[in-house]
């Protein structure tokens, strides 16, 4: 999402419903929205194939996936200000010329360095682009028209993570196992081209636009947020190459740079200046423990497709596709029952997301269940079912969420939050990959990969309970709030029609 600026309307900027363009701007945002977050799945089912042919180790392989969320999460809020000031158009195009040449160079990688520097570099591209894409919808559109568009986005988002894995088996089948993953990454070259010729006759203008000041983006705050993140990362990620105790030190230090990063952004907001991270937003209940609940679910789901991959393929020598056509079942629930999601939300609020999560942890449980009793190739139909039923939770919690989050936050802070709750999303997924491959890695032994299995899929479990926490304790509050508001107005009812009592 981008930065407030992007979510009201001026006359100088407002959507021109005559405009005949529109929608086919539009079919543009959705195709480079469509691939940026295509490239957060597809990656998957080509794990096997990179380390294979860059003899990348296990961090590097963590590194690959975790890296490009990081990034990803990280440009996420300064990219939409960006956007906002600069002109949405411009940093579209910058963006997706970015995400373009980062691709060819994950494709041209003769190094597992060099994969993930590229990586990094495509994450962060796609972080630039993406909140350009909801700006743009907000700028071109209005009404139902915008509703409309926002939920054609919406599909895009759901579709990309469903085809990811299997796409990627494709691609992988048909160019070989050997090199068939520099295509995955190669496949965005034509995209990414036809899309800025396009981008650059038919996205609009923003006549808003002017200069803007580097603090304006608060560089401070992002490095802070970044260097936190990192030096918690690094412990789980390296556990394997950094043998001894001394690098879990970098846990404290952290915390202490996570502090200093609360600390600049309550000092930013003081100074009227515009923070990576609102933190008057926190005030809300509802925000800071939808963001929570949400970091904590996308650290337990994500990481979920980064070990079937390399169980199913590595472990069970399945095909890119075959592992691609396994895991399916989980990202064709989450679509099915996603739009179900947005409906019921506004009749059952946050009990719909509680009954979603134990849902994904009851299927995530059954998988482990499926992988442990049934050993050999016939491991990957026998989760399928167990995966399906997690996907139908996970539709019930991510959009829902998202709509929960945000119903309390001030218009005027929407972009804002809706960046941070992407952020989230992503610090989330980095932090949950490094978590659960560290434990996959520990635990593999010659050939036991059903036993790593088991054991990252319960920490995915951990993560995915502790969510569940995180929203039952919304319900409890919310439900506590509204007797309390209740018993108010009742109270004052009784003294506004009780007898006025004499001298």
């Amino acid at each position: 999402m981008s930065a407030s600026a992007s979510d009201r309307d001026t006359p100088s900027t407002g959507p021109d419903p005559t405009d005949p363009r529109r929608w086919r701007a539009l079919a543009v945002c959705l195709v480079a929205g469509f691939m940026t977050l295509l490239d957060v799945s597809i990656v998957n089912v080509a794990l096997p194939s990179i380390k294979e042919g860059l003899d990348t180790p296990e961090s590097d392989l963590q590194w690959v996936l975790s890296g490009y969320a990081l990034a990803f999460g990280l440009v996420l809020i300064p990219g939409g200000r960006l956007g906002d000031a600069r002109g949405r158009r411009l940093m579209f195009m910058v963006g997706l010329t970015l995400f373009t040449l980062a691709s060819a160079a994950c494709g041209a990688a003769q190094s597992s360095l060099w994969l993930v520097i590229a990586r990094l570099l495509q994450g962060a591209a796609g972080g630039l682009l993406s909140p350009q894409i909801s700006a743009l919808i907000q700028q071109m559109f209005s009404g139902r028209e915008r509703g409309r568009a926002f939920g054609m986005f919406g599909t895009v988002v759901g579709i990309s993570t469903a085809v990811g894995p299997l796409l990627g088996g494709l691609i992988i089948q048909g160019a070989g196992a050997q090199e068939g993953w520099r295509w995955v990454f190669y496949v965005n070259l034509p995209i990414g081209i036809v899309c800025l010729l396009l981008a650059r006759r038919l996205l609009p203008d923003t006549p808003s636009a002017g200069r803007v000041r580097l603090r304006d983006l608060d560089p401070v705050g992002v490095l802070l947020l970044g260097a936190g993140v990192l030096t918690l990362l690094l412990p789980f990620v390296q556990a394997q190459q950094w043998p001894g105790n001394a690098k879990w030190l970098l846990v404290p230090v952290s915390v202490v740079l996570l502090t200093v990063f609360v600390a600049w952004e309550s000092r930013c907001t003081r100074r009227r200046v515009e923070p990576v991270l609102n933190i008057a937003l926190f005030r809300l209940r509802s925000f800071w423990l939808g963001c929570l609940m949400i970091l904590l679910y996308f650290a337990g789901f994500t990481s979920i497709f980064f070990i079937s991959t390399l169980y199913l393929q590595s472990g069970l020598r399945y095909s890119a596709l075959e592992a691609g056509l396994a895991i399916t079942p989980f990202a064709l629930g989450a679509g099915a029952s996603a739009s179900i999601g947005g409906r019921l939300v506004g009749r059952f609020g946050r009990p719909l997301i509680v009954v979603g999560l134990v849902m994904v942890a009851a299927g995530l449980g059954l998988t482990a269940l499926a992988a442990e009793l049934v050993p050999g190739r016939g491991a990957g139909l026998a989760m399928a079912a167990p995966l399906l039923l997690a996907g139908l939770g996970s539709g019930l919690v991510i959009a829902p969420n998202q709509t929960l989050t945000l119903a309390e936050v001030p218009v005027d802070n929407a972009g804002s939050a809706g960046g941070t709750l992407q952020t989230s999303q992503r610090v989330g997924s980095a932090i949950g990959i490094a978590a659960v491959g560290s434990v996959f890695f520990a635990r593999l032994g010659p050939g036991d990969w059903a036993g790593a299995y088991d054991h990252g899929l319960l920490v995915s479990v951990a993560f995915v309970l502790a969510a569940l926490i995180v929203a039952l304790a919304d319900v409890v509050a919310g439900r506590r709030g509204r007797r309390r508001a209740k018993a108010a107005g009742s109270a004052a009812e009784d003294a506004t029609h009780s007898p006025r009592s004499t001298p």
